[in-house]
């Protein structure tokens, strides 16, 4: 067990391993992650290689860092479909309305600042326990159709919010948990306008909100299995805690 040092800051309060710029509205001014990220300290399981050299795959770890290596992968994924949803030559005639195009690329960018914000934290205070970039695989998804791309965007907003509620008890660190809710409430925003934009007026609907008004939670395992087909590496998740 090693107690993990806290990563180091700019004056902007961004950490210093954040090297991809986000030059539209960053998830770092809304959630005030920077200075919250001065004052974390938590004991993990450090591992030199966070490849499993038994199955092949991803190994995410063990405590707080290993629900941060979860929450990190679901986040490259994420990042990595918008980006590509954006980045499409025929984005603009898929979808043709400039609001629509405003809102995923808004999306993207949360996204990424939520990728960058996880790998920087887990860098800077844990560099031999994180996970690699892994390499999704979106082979399956039709960027050229409107339906199609939302509907996959709404598979991931759903399961990104049920993930985070998932997770939360998981997570020993209250400073990581009250960071955890902060993104978890803009991925029910996510949720919430995807849903719209496949039909208005349905923002809150669906099995994913039950009778008490409350949002589903899923475990790792129930999380995993549905993200699998969109990941081309195994993630071994064996080894998060479980309560």
């Amino acid at each position: 067990m090693t107690k993990i040092a806290s990563p180091q800051e700019t004056d902007a309060g961004l950490t210093k391993t954040i090297t991809s710029p986000i030059h539209r509205r960053s998830f770092f001014k809304y959630a005030g992650a920077g200075a919250a990220l001065s004052t974390l300290f938590f004991m993990g399981c450090e591992k030199d290689d966070k490849m499993d050299t038994i199955t092949g795959g991803v190994d995410l770890g063990s405590g707080d860092v290993g629900v941060l290596n979860y929450a990190y992968a679901l986040e490259q994924l994420e990042a990595a479909f918008y980006t590509q949803v954006v980045a499409a030559a025929a984005f603009n005639t898929t979808f043709t309305s400039a609001l629509e195009r405003s809102i995923l690329t808004d999306i993207r960018d949360h996204e990424v600042a939520h990728r960058e914000f996880f790998k920087a934290a887990i860098t800077a205070a844990a560099p031999n326990a994180i996970i690699p970039g892994l390499t999704p695989d979106f082979s399956s998804v039709n960027f050229n159709d409107r339906n199609a791309v939302l509907a996959v965007a709404k598979t991931f907003e759903d399961l990104g919010v049920a993930a985070y509620n998932g997770a939360g008890k998981l997570l020993t660190s209250a400073t990581y948990l009250t960071l955890a809710g902060k993104i978890v409430s803009v991925e029910a925003r996510h949720a919430a306008e995807i849903r719209d934009m496949i039909s208005n007026g349905t923002f809150a609907s669906g099995p994913e909100i039950n009778s008490m008004g409350m949002d589903r939670a899923l475990k790792p395992s129930e999380v995993l299995a549905a993200a699998k087909p969109y990941i081309k590496e195994t993630i071994n998740f064996s080894n998060l805690p479980t309560s």
